[in-house]
């Protein structure tokens, strides 16, 4: 009877261990597709902000080419200027 006992034990012993790993397991699962959801999340801002800043960096560039345009046409502006006040 005492061995029986002891088998009956381990058994549920074994039982619980089991139960207790796939609740685990389960868990884990459940983790792991969070942090999936979270990574591509992630993935999508980065693009996001990886196209604004592209955006931007084109739109910074135009504006000192025109910056550059406008300077050039104000020293000519200002050449002609000093010109007249020279004649």
């Amino acid at each position: 009877m005492a061995t029986q006992e002891l088998e009956t034990d381990a058994l549920s012993h074994l039982e619980e261990r089991i139960q207790r790993a796939v609740a685990l397991v389960n868990r884990l699962r459940q983790e792991k597709e969070a942090a999936l959801a979270e990574l591509a999340s992630t993935q999508a801002s980065l693009e996001d902000t990886e196209k604004l800043n592209s955006d931007l960096a084109e739109e910074l560039a135009a504006l000192k080419a025109e910056r550059q345009q406008v300077r050039t046409r104000l020293e000519k502006l200002i050449g002609h200027i000093d010109q007249l006040g020279a004649a």
